[in-house]
C-alpha cells in the first residue's frame, strides 16, 4: 500500500501559509475584542454566544468524530481526519464567510468576533456532513480539496438563499444539513467504486458501535444549542424547547420502528446511532417559529420514520440501482430529514400570524410586503436553489477530486487506516490480511444492514 507520499503535508504547509498571508490582509478583530473599546457593553456578545460556541465546538469534534467511528479498520482516520478538517475549515471558513458578509457592505476588512467563530463551526458543520459520505473512500488530500470548494459553494447557497429569497433556517436544515448532504452525495456518486459495495472492511464491530454511540450521545445532548445558536431572546428559548421535544420524540420512535422493522425484532445499532438525531435536523428550519410543543413531537416522530426507513431500505436500493454509495448514510440522516425540515418552516411560515410574534422581531418578518403564503413559498424555492447548487457543484467537485493528482485510493486502500496511519502491532495485520482475502469474522455486521 502507499499513502500521499507528501502531498498532504505539502498542501496543508502551503494552505496555512496562505491563511496566514489573508488573515494579516483581511481580518481584523471586531470592536467587542479589540483592544479600543473597553466598555463593559462590549462583554455581552462573549457572554450570549461562547457556551452555545462551546457546545457546538463540541458536536464538531465528539459528535461528528466518534459518530464516524463505526467503521471496524477506520477509527483513526473517522475521528483524526475529522479533527484536521475541522481545524482547516475553521480557519477558510471565517475568511469566506467574512467576504461573503463584507458584499454590499463600505468595510473594508473582515471583523471577527465569538459569533464569528459560531459560524465557522457551521461551515464545519456542512463539510463534516460530506466527509461522511464519502467516508473510507477519500484520501486527505481530496478531502482537503473537497473542503476548501465547499466552504465557497456552501456561502453562495446561503447568498442566494438567505439574501435574494430572504429564507429563514435558524438550525441550517436547509444551508447546513440538506446542502451537506447532497453535495457529498454527489462527490461520492461521482467516486463510486464496484468494490466499495464488495469490501469486508466497510462493516462495523461490537467496540467500534460502542465509540460511535459516544457521538450520538454528545449530539443528541448539545444539538438544542446548534439549533438555537443563531437567535436571541424568545426565538432561542422556543428552538431549545422545541429541539428537545423534538429530538425526544424522534428517539422513541426510532427504536420502536427499528425493532419493528427486523424479522427477528431486534434493535439495529445503525439506526440507533443514526436516525435519532434525525429529529434535530428537521426541527432546524423551524425550530424559532411557532410550531407549539405537538408540533415539534410531531416533526420529530416524522424526521425518526423517514430516517430509519430510509436507512432499513432506501439506502441499499440507491446503491443498488444508481450506485450511489453513502458510507455513512448521510442522506437518511442529514439530507432528507433536512428537506422535511424546510417542508416543516414552509407550513409554519405559510400560517404565521405576525401579531403571534410581536412581543419580537423576527427574521420572518423582515419583508413587510410579503404575505405568510409567499414566505411559505420562498422557504421552499429556496430549498430547491439550494439543492441544485448542492448537486451541481457536488458534481463538478467529484470529477475534479479523480484527477490523478489527488491521490484516488486504491480497492485495497478502501475503508483502511494502515495506508494513513501508524496503528498498534498486534491481530491488526492479520486482520487486514483476512478482510483483503476475502475472509469474512464472524460478529460483524454491516453498516448497511
Amino acid at each position: 500500500m502507499s499513502n500521499t507520499r507528501g502531498k498532504a503535508t505539502a498542501l496543508l504547509l502551503a494552505a496555512e501559509a496562505v491563511f496566514l498571508l489573508l488573515f494579516g490582509l483581511f481580518v481584523d478583530y471586531d470592536v467587542a475584542a479589540g483592544p479600543r473599546n473597553n466598555s463593559l457593553s462590549m462583554d455581552t456578545t462573549l457572554d450570549h454566544y461562547y457556551p452555545i460556541y462551546q457546545d457546538v465546538h463540541v458536536m464538531m469534534l465528539i459528535g461528528f468524530g466518534f459518530l464516524m467511528t463505526f467503521l471496524k479498520r477506520h477509527g483513526f482516520g473517522s475521528v483524526g481526519f475529522n479533527f484536521l478538517l475541522t481545524c482547516f475549515i475553521i480557519q477558510w471558513s471565517t475568511l469566506v464567510n467574512g467576504w461573503f458578509a463584507l458584499i454590499g457592505s463600505n468595510a473594508g476588512r473582515i471583523l471577527i468576533n465569538i459569533k464569528s467563530l459560531l459560524e465557522a463551526d457551521f461551515a464545519v458543520a456542512t463539510v463534516l456532513i460530506s466527509f461522511g459520505a464519502v467516508l473510507g473512500v477519500a484520501s486527505p488530500v481530496q478531502l482537503i480539496v473537497m473542503a476548501t470548494i465547499e466552504v465557497v459553494c456552501y456561502n453562495v447557497s446561503i447568498y442566494v438563499g438567505i439574501v435574494q429569497f430572504q429564507a429563514t433556517d435558524i438550525g441550517g436544515s436547509m444551508f447546513i444539513h440538506a446542502f451537506g448532504a447532497y453535495f457529498g452525495l454527489a462527490v461520492a456518486r461521482v467516486l463510486y467504486k464496484k468494490s466499495q459495495t464488495q469490501s469486508k472492511k466497510e462493516g462495523s464491530e461490537y467496540h467500534s458501535d460502542i465509540f460511535a454511540m459516544i457521538g450520538t450521545l454528545f449530539l443528541w445532548l448539545y444539538w438544542p444549542s446548534f439549533n438555537a445558536g443563531p437567535g436571541s431572546g424568545t426565538e432561542r428559548h422556543r428552538a431549545v424547547i422545541n429541539t428537545v421535544l423534538s429530538l425526544s420524540a424522534c428517539a422513541v420512535v426510532t427504536f420502536a420502528l427499528s425493532a419493528v422493522t427486523d424479522k427477528k425484532n431486534k434493535l439495529d445499532m445503525v439506526h440507533i446511532q443514526n436516525a435519532t438525531l434525525a429529529g434535530g435536523v428537521a426541527m432546524g428550519a423551524s425550530a424559532d417559529l411557532i410550531v407549539q410543543p405537538f408540533g415539534a413531537l410531531l416533526i420529530g416522530s416524522a424526521a425518526a420514520i423517514v430516517s430509519t426507513l430510509g436507512f432499513k431500505y432506501l439506502q441499499p436500493l440507491l446503491q443498488r440501482t444508481i450506485k450511489l454509495h453513502d458510507t455513512c448514510g448521510v442522506h437518511n440522516l442529514h439530507g432528507m430529514p433536512g428537506v422535511l425540515g424546510v417542508v416543516a418552516s414552509a407550513i409554519a411560515a405559510a400560517v404565521a400570524d405576525r401579531a403571534s410574534y410581536q412581543d419580537s422581531y423576527h427574521e420572518l418578518f423582515k419583508n413587510a410586503s410579503r404575505t405568510s403564503g409567499a414566505n411559505g413559498g420562498y422557504q421552499i424555492a429556496a430549498l430547491a436553489a439550494v439543492l441544485g447548487i448542492a448537486i451541481f457543484t457536488g458534481t463538478i467537485t467529484g470529477f475534479l477530486l479523480k484527477l490523478p493528482i489527488w491521490d484516488n485510493l486504491s480497492e485495497e486502500e478502501l475503508f483502511e487506516d494502515e495506508v494513513f496511519w501508524e496503528c498498534p502491532e498486534g491481530d491488526w495485520n492479520q486482520e487486514s490480511q483476512n478482510d483483503t482475502n476475502g475472509v469474512e469474522k464472524g460478529g460483524e455486521v454491516s453498516a448497511l444492514a
